[in-house]
């Protein structure tokens, strides 16, 4: 059985009401769910957690999938929140031991202190920006793709413990054209791709 902990990093704030991410969230839940070989835990952030039960979380799980919304081109406050809290809990109790450097050579092996090594990560996001806005040449993000761009210290932040990534899927231009149909039957084509093929 593959364990897997689904993490919603949606919330409710300003004009968001966090009902994209969490309807890409429920079709994860649903996903996994119809397959046997298959063990879900969920944790909706906005709803409360408990740090150290988050880190129990981590180190049971296989595959760790995170959904959030990007922000002002960063993590909602609430999820950041929840990662400060939840790997400051961890420390050497699962999450991490150190920053991997030693007194002898400081100036090498940082980010080697992980303790999470064997398990995946898979990253969604939900943007207003379209995804033209990553790929033309001349536009916002001068041609920077998420995972490398505006998320590159995200995905920094899981090596950091030891994990390894899935492919992320990114869906773009939610606030003003979102198609919640198309990306849904997108997203369900990459979770068989990365999971059962």
């Amino acid at each position: 059985m593959k364990k897997i902990f689904v993490i919603n990093g949606g919330q409710k704030f300003g004009h968001s009401g966090g009902k994209f991410n969490e309807t890409v969230t429920n079709e994860t839940v649903n996903f996994f769910n119809s397959y046997p070989e298959f063990e879900v835990k969920l944790t909706n952030i906005g709803e409360g957690y408990d740090a150290d039960e988050e880190v129990n979380k981590f180190t049971w799980a296989d595959v760790i999938i995170y959904h959030t919304p990007i922000w002002w081109f960063q993590l909602p406050h609430d999820f950041k929140k929840y990662i400060d809290e939840v790997f400051t809990a961890g420390h050497a109790k699962g999450i991490y031991k150190s920053d991997g450097r030693s007194s002898d050579n400081p100036a090498v092996n940082y980010g080697t202190g992980g303790m999470l090594h064997g398990r995946k990560y898979m990253l969604t996001t939900s943007w207003n920006a379209p995804k033209e806005a990553f790929t033309l040449p001349g536009e916002f993000f001068m041609e920077k793709s998420v995972d490398e761009g505006p998320l590159f210290g995200f995905h920094r932040m899981n090596a950091f413990t030891g994990m390894q990534p899935l492919k992320s899927i990114h869906f773009h231009d939610i606030e003003k054209n979102a198609n919640v149909q198309k990306d849904m039957k997108e997203y369900n084509n990459h979770l068989q791709q990365v999971f059962t093929k």
